[in-house]
């Protein structure tokens, strides 16, 4: 096969904690460095990268603060976490980026933007919210925070937990600017968490005239890669998590791995319910969607085999045209 010309790399969560899940600093700074190793060797490829990355425990901590806080400073509404979060590992992945670059003797650079997805303020997901956010909370507790306008609900013995909406990604506002530091070399990170979410319907949160607005939701940030890949005219999107392989049966005697396989296959597969929607559920539903909107190629693999998954069609699984 040929090298492809762009990737678009969606990194998932565990490139951005410690193998126990701890989100210390140090330990994401850790997991950062591991991971841009990885992505180094893509950009050694010679393709034009883009990288894209999760955010969940990190806007997690953030809700924390806002709600031990809560009776000091006002809490911050998720589009301004998401967007803090953006900025935070963005950073750390430029700085241990360029530093594996480097390393390597390659010349790119690594730029890092705080990036906004359009969503559609009609989009059913704003009327009956369903993604849970942050922690289990008592009740007396969670009542606060309904009182401040947040959905809160009854989760049984665990407690009380918030529910977002999680509409879906219409475009990617910065895909733009994201073009033109590609042109110009660089390695862009962008788009972390699925992108700030904001909406176009010429009013503000003080209700007056403007073309934009960040809301409250939290957007599936595999989804908004797919939308990212194509809008880039990117050859190949490849989604990292921790498995080699996506998974058919998984969790039992006659589970097996997916290699290559077709957009049909895969979809029929997707309709028996085989993948989960808190697990490899949007991320097969990703490499789809970039497949059928016309992009070349997707891979779902784990960390380690990103540079392998870019180079060639036996590592992972592996969705062509």
């Amino acid at each position: 096969m040929a090298l492809p010309r762009r990737v678009v790399i969606a990194l998932g969560g565990n490139a951005m904690t410690g193998p126990d899940g701890s989100a210390t600093p140090a330990a994401q700074r850790e997991a950062i460095a591991r991971a841009a190793q990885h992505v180094a060797a893509v950009v050694g490829t010679g393709a034009q990268v883009v990288l894209t990355h999760g955010n969940g425990p990190q806007v997690g901590n953030l809700l924390v603060k806002n709600e031990l806080a809560a009776h000091e400073v006002p809490p911050v509404p998720l589009d301004w976490n998401v967007a803090q979060t953006q900025a935070t590992i963005g950073f750390t992945l430029a700085d241990e980026l360029d530093a594996a670059l480097a390393a390597r003797g390659l010349p790119q650079r690594t730029a890092a933007l705080v990036t906004r997805t359009l969503v559609d303020p009609a989009d059913p997901g704003f009327t009956t919210p369903t993604k849970p956010v942050g922690r289990y909370l008592p009740r007396d507790q969670a009542e606060r925070f309904v009182e401040l306008g947040q959905r809160w609900e009854d989760r049984g013995d665990r407690g009380w937990r918030r529910v977002v909406a999680s509409p879906e990604p219409r475009s990617v506002v910065d895909t733009p600017a994201i073009a033109a530091l590609v042109a110009a070399g660089f390695v862009v990170v962008c788009a972390g968490g699925g992108g700030v979410p904001v909406v176009d319907d010429g009013r503000d949160h003080d209700g007056n005239s403007t073309a934009l607005r960040g809301v409250e939701a939290v957007i599936d940030k595999d989804l908004t890669a797919a939308l990212l890949a194509r809008e880039l005219d990117a050859d190949t999107l490849v989604i990292a998590t921790d498995v080699a392989h996506v998974m058919v049966d998984f969790g039992t005697p006659s589970a097996r791995p997916l290699g290559r396989v077709t957009a049909g296959e895969l979809r029929d597969l997707a309709a028996a319910g085989q993948f989960t929607s808190g697990s490899m559920g949007p991320k097969v539903e990703a490499a789809l969607r970039f497949l059928g909107a016309g992009g070349t190629r997707a891979v779902v693999t784990s960390l380690e085999h990103i540079s392998d998954a870019v180079a060639g069609d036996d590592v992972g699984t592996v969705l062509t045209a």
